[in-house]
């Protein structure tokens, strides 16, 4: 194998021959001469080259080289892979060289010193074995004696001088050999020798036979050459300045500290103060927040140590260095993975759970997707905060919550400033450093129940922060510098929208939980809560049996609620009995029937009074919804005599006092159809009661209810036990739609109705409804009032006589 020599392509040796290297005699070359093959490495003429010899058949050319004329043709291989070239693998231009010394190791491989003699070029091969020879011909220069040349060769060794000494170890020697050198084509040999890396690039100057045109592309190589060495020193004289402002400022410091210790200052402060450097430079800042606390710490090593603002610095420093400015965690979206999570922690919410599927398909199609703002709204305890928080573990991030409910001062969003005596960065900034990653799942829950006064509205403040748009350059007053969070993934709850601002409500894709039906309760109750309180309360699983039924009897008698936070409260009760027991001795599985819940729970808290109540005319049940999801409604109504009034009682709402007053002008308006007596009016006050005095109601949905009280009370006819209604009502009978639809027959379905009526046009709405639901109750849709009234009423009761005479008619058709 050929391998160059360490120490460059270019070894200046004692010469045998005394005078210049370009006025040394030549030797004749003879016409044919032992081919020597190198690979990656190029010989020009007049100039020395050590070379180390491996291969068998190059030794053997060495060999029978030394018992001749010494002289041997040195061509480069095209591709240095091949072991054995031939003559096509070779250039067909090369050097004729002269084995100037020998040195044979141990080993078998060789040491030579050769000095090229003339450029040769390969014309026939005369022998292939044991080593490769060949016929050549002698090349001779193209020169020419011009100012032009002159200019060429004395810009080109200026420029090779340049390069030498920006060089990091310069060579003297090079120099003066250079400037010995007085033949142009010489110089260019030397310069390519020198200058040229690339075999390849080196082959192109030893083929090329013009002194001119050589000089001129060494010209343009030695001139980029010279830009990247340039370039070069002026890094690394900014390194060295860097470097040696850093030496200065330790040197500095160093001192500093002596004076200190001299005047008794302890080394406190400046401890703290090279915490805060390193914690600097290791916070990964935007250069700009960089250049801000770098200013500060500045300051900081200026001041006092008992100066009173030195403390707020330190804590400005403090928040700035622990924001994640860069740290962000890798997402690890499986969506396998994520279905197996959201079933894992919740049982149905199959709409949300596909919503959230969704989301993360095109997270992991498109990473750096803003996607939109969730907003989870639904009753306490159908679980929107645990599904932010499944799938915050199905993305691999972090979570972090932020309850809102009550905040009114928009400093809580956005901070104070420095300027106020304790002041602190917002909630926003203040979670991120928990969450200690620039891209946590951030939970900002019961957004509906914010605030405002004379400090601020934060509802608008959370505007910029839930604005893809607008959140990458974030400003909090307190650390007053941007900060991005275009990362953060953003989720919101609230049990309702009304008082959710509409400029935040537009910012937001609203996902419905409108609750639990019994049954996913039972299930719910049976795959989470059971376990869990189990295991709070130091039972082993085997230790409790409750059973489905004594389950469902919990939830109808013991609970009245759409999703499952006070059965679980239930569930502890029990569980907490249980391991008093156990703590006193007891063993033994518990089994927890339906008769023994009133020994763990006391007696039933909820009561099924609707067929009660429904005994007598002038009682109608409707359907309401509430943040607490959807719940019956009685309606009571009565008679007396008076001069023509109408009461109203029960903490009703205008809108609500309106649909009553409707109802009863419908009704007068249609007494005769409806079997009214025509001056029912007259001489009679109305008094119309929704119960549950203490709770503020309002809305239009009531209108058909308040209708089928007073009907049924100015009819005489009793509502059916079983049937509960919703609508709006106008004037002229019609039933208009409402909203809550399935949050109120899951109401009526909890509450034991068997009938709903509802308005025609909310038949679109039921298709949300569970499948259960939809299967244990019956629906009646209508138009107007009178539909409503026919549905709800209960047939007309006949007098004495007129049942008499029914009877004997029955009698006298069966009778022979």
């Amino acid at each position: 194998m050929i391998e160059q020599d360490e120490g460059g392509p270019i070894v200046l040796e004692e010469e045998p021959e005394a005078g210049r290297p370009d006025q040394r005699r030549v030797p004749a070359i003879p016409s044919a001469l032992p081919i020597l093959p190198l690979k990656g490495t190029v010989v020009f003429p007049h100039l020395p080259m050590p070379l180390a010899i491996g291969r068998a058949s190059s030794r053997r050319v060495i060999d029978e080289a030394m018992l001749g004329s010494k002289i041997i043709g040195i061509f480069a291989q095209k591709d240095p892979s091949i072991e054995e070239p031939r003559a096509g693998d070779l250039y067909d231009v090369g050097t004729a060289a002269l084995i100037q010394r020998l040195l044979k190791f141990p080993d078998g491989t060789l040491r030579v010193l050769v000095d090229g003699l003339e450029r040769v070029r390969l014309t026939r091969m005369v022998q292939s074995e044991p080593y490769t020879a060949a016929e050549v011909e002698v090349l001779k220069e193209e020169t020419e004696t011009s100012v032009e040349m002159e200019a060429l060769a004395k810009n080109l060794l200026t420029q090779v001088q340049k390069i030498l000494a920006l060089m990091p170890i310069p060579s003297e020697d090079l120099g003066v050999a250079l400037l010995n050198v007085e033949d142009s084509g010489r110089l260019a040999d030397m310069a390519a020798a020198l200058l040229v890396r690339d075999a390849a690039r080196k082959q192109e100057y030893l083929e090329t036979l013009s002194v001119k045109e050589r000089l001129r592309k060494l010209t343009r190589h030695v001139n980029r050459e010279l830009e990247v060495l340039e370039v070069g020193s002026k890094i690394q004289q900014e390194v060295q300045d860097e470097m040696e402002k850093g030496q200065r400022e330790f040197v500095l410091r160093q001192q500093l500290k002596a004076i200190q210790k001299e005047l008794g200052v302890g080394d406190e402060t400046e401890a703290e103060i090279l915490r805060l450097q390193e914690e600097i430079e290791k916070a990964g800042m935007p250069q700009a927040v960089r250049e801000v606390a770098e200013r500060e710490l500045g300051r900081l090593r200026t001041m006092p140590p008992a100066a009173a603002e030195q403390v707020v610095v330190r804590t400005y420093l403090d928040w700035l260095t622990h924001l994640p400015w860069s740290r962000r965690t890798e997402d690890k979206i499986d969506l396998a993975a994520a279905r197996r999570i959201l079933d894992e922690d919740h049982h149905d919410l199959e709409k949300v759970k596909e919503r959230i599927l969704e989301f993360l398909a095109v997270r992991k199609l498109k990473a750096d997707s803003r996607g939109t703002i969730l907003c989870f709204v639904g009753p306490p305890g159908t679980g929107k905060t645990s599904l932010g928080r499944s799938l915050a573990r199905a993305m691999g991030r972090s979570f972090h919550r932020l309850s809102l409910g009550g905040v009114r001062d928009e400093a809580e969003i956005r901070g104070h400033r420095r300027t106020y005596v304790g002041a602190l960065p917002g909630q926003i900034v203040q979670g991120m450093r928990r969450c200690g990653t620039r891209n946590p799942v951030f939970m900002l829950d019961e957004v509906d129940k914010l605030g405002a006064d004379f400090r601020g509205d934060p509802a608008s403040a959370l505007l910029e922060v839930l604005d893809p748009e607008q959140n990458h350059a974030f400003v909090d007053h307190y650390i007053d510098l941007p900060f991005d969070l275009s990362g953060v993934m953003f989720i919101t709850t609230a049990n309702v929208l009304d008082t959710v601002p509409r400029p935040l409500l537009d910012r937001m894709e609203v996902l419905d939980l409108p609750g639990y039906i019994e049954e996913e309760k039972v299930a719910i109750a049976r795959r989470y809560l059971l376990p869990r309180q189990s295991a709070e309360n130091g039972l082993e699983p085997d230790d409790l049996d409750l059973g489905d039924e004594a389950l469902a009897l919990i939830i109808s008698r013991y609970t009245q609620e759409a999703g499952v936070r006070n059965l679980e409260r239930e569930i502890a009760r029990i569980c907490r009995k249980i391991a008093r027991r156990r703590a006193e001795g007891a063993t033994g599985r518990v089994t927890v029937g339906a008769a023994d819940l009133d020994g763990f729970l006391g007696p039933e808290r909820y009561a099924s009074e609707v067929t009660e109540r429904m005994e007598t005319p002038g009682v109608s049940v409707g359907l309401a919804w509430t943040p607490n999801g959807g719940h019956i409604l009685f309606v009571e109504a009565t008679r007396m005599p008076g001069g023509k009034s109408l009461t109203l009682t029960g903490q009703l709402g205008d809108v609500m006092r309106e649909s009553a007053l409707a109802a009863l002008s419908y009704l007068r308006s249609r007494a005769a159809a409806l079997g009214i007596e025509g001056d029912f009016y007259r001489g009679s006050d109305l008094h119309v009661h929704v119960p549950a005095g203490a709770i503020p109601k309002d809305g239009p949905s009531a209108g058909v209810t308040m209708a089928t009280a007073l009907a049924s009370l100015l009819t005489g006819r009793p509502c059916r036990p079983d049937t509960a209604m919703t609508g709006e009502i106008t004037l002229r009978g019609k039933v208009l739609p409402v909203g809550g639809i399935k949050e109120k027959v899951l109401g009526a379905h909890r509450a034991g109705i068997k009938t709903v009526i509802l308005p025609a046009e909310n038949l679109k709405d039921l298709r949300d409804v569970p499948k259960p639901v939809l299967d244990s109750l019956q629906f009646r849709f209508a138009r107007t009032v009178d539909e409503v009234l026919e549905a709800a009423l209960q047939p007309a009761r006949l007098s004495g006589a007129k049942r008499h005479a029914g009877r004997r008619a029955r009698a006298e058709r069966l009778s022979p």
